[in-house]
């Protein structure tokens, strides 16, 4: 098979996440790539039949004998199940972020991907961001230097999901803005460093506005169902080590008091970065002594596309090939999984944690 085109595609899990991707293989040209659907609800299954006009199923297994490969969008918790199942019946597979809910989950993912015929990709899917792939490759050509420090935020004034949903119950999710958008911030922030190896971590989560009874905000995705409905972090603040030398500081949350951000800043010994993801910006700075010392600062303007678009194209683009993405592996997954495993294991023992 090399025809893009020629792939048959399924989707587990017909809620919010699995109609970007429908939309993303839509923008590509690849939609009649996708032919199946599975749910254990009935309505999302009706819903999604009547959109895409595709057969959806109760049972995935009877869907992963009808295709190709397939995409994972269900809850955190379920990720395991599905994946696993999907590996063993010969099927590649794309992932929705995070690997699973907990390191334990995320490791026996890793292990059944070791011995597949198929092949697992991870949804981290702001790597494919315009900016980010022409930063990464200023980095991959040597401009910054070694990098030494990458700072990064992501922060919402107010965007805690409905409380009460998925999100915000542990035990679906296996944590709240640290393993929901942290985990995009902490794989940039190694992505652009190399994915050195990272040793030791420690942080400090909280849940200062899930837990309010009258928490306040102007609007929500999903219907509120009060603070009784929440038992995960709603902020993060973590440092990392890693073997290298390499720091990362990391800033998360899904409520503070303070204006939303997605900013990284990439600091090297020859020149550093600054990208708002945003609003696509980014900007390179350097310092020279050539004709005398100054500063260059340079604002670099990239091509607008979408990443979703770009990761979803990229997958069905490596069924076809049949050759696993050097990209957005399980193994840099389970580095992440790690390092968020032990933020959360820092935060509850009030000090530094080793990663090993």
């Amino acid at each position: 098979m090399s025809d893009p085109s020629s792939v048959r595609l399924g989707i587990v899990g017909l809620g919010n996440i699995a109609n970007i991707h429908c939309d993303a293989l839509e923008a590509s040209g690849l939609e009649e790539t996708l032919v199946a659907g599975v749910d254990i609800d009935a309505d999302a299954r009706a819903a999604f039949a009547d959109t895409y006009g595709v057969d959806v199923y109760e049972n995935h297994e009877e869907m992963f004998a009808e295709i190709d490969a397939v995409l994972v969008t269900t809850p955190n918790r379920f990720h395991e199940e599905y994946v696993v199942d999907a590996l063993a019946a010969g099927l590649d597979v794309l992932v929705e972020k995070p690997l699973a809910h907990t390191l334990e989950s995320a490791t026996r993912i890793a292990e059944a991907a070791e011995d597949a015929e198929g092949f697992c990709m991870v949804g981290f899917h702001k790597r494919f961001a315009e900016p980010v792939e022409v930063l990464d490759g200023y980095r991959r050509r040597g401009e910054l230097g070694d990098v030494n420090h990458v700072e990064a935020d992501y922060i919402r004034r107010r965007g805690i999901p409905a409380r009460g949903s998925w999100f915000t119950q542990k035990s679906v999710s296996g944590g709240g803005s640290l393993i929901d958008i942290g985990v995009h911030a902490l794989d940039l922030s190694l992505y652009l460093s190399g994915y050195p190896e990272v040793t030791e971590v420690s942080g400090v989560t909280r849940a200062n506005f899930g837990t309010d009874d009258d928490y306040s905000y102007v609007k929500m995705w999903g219907e509120d169902q009060g603070a009784s409905g929440f038992d995960v972090d709603d902020s993060v603040s973590a440092l990392a080590r890693c073997a290298d030398g390499t720091t990362i500081s990391l800033e998360v949350a899904w409520a503070s008091n303070r204006s939303n951000s997605q900013q990284y800043y990439v600091r090297g010994d020859e020149a550093g970065a600054g990208l708002d993801l945003a609003s696509g910006e980014l900007t390179l700075y350097e310092s020279s002594s050539q004709g005398g010392d100054h500063h260059r600062t340079t604002e670099i303007e990239t091509r607008e596309g979408g990443a979703h678009v770009a990761e979803t194209t990229r997958f069905v683009e490596a069924v076809a090939e049949g050759q696993a993405p050097e990209r957005n592996t399980v193994e840099e997954a389970l580095t992440v999984q790690k390092v968020i495993d032990g933020i959360y294991r820092s935060s509850e023992a009030g000090e530094a944690v080793r990663i090993e």
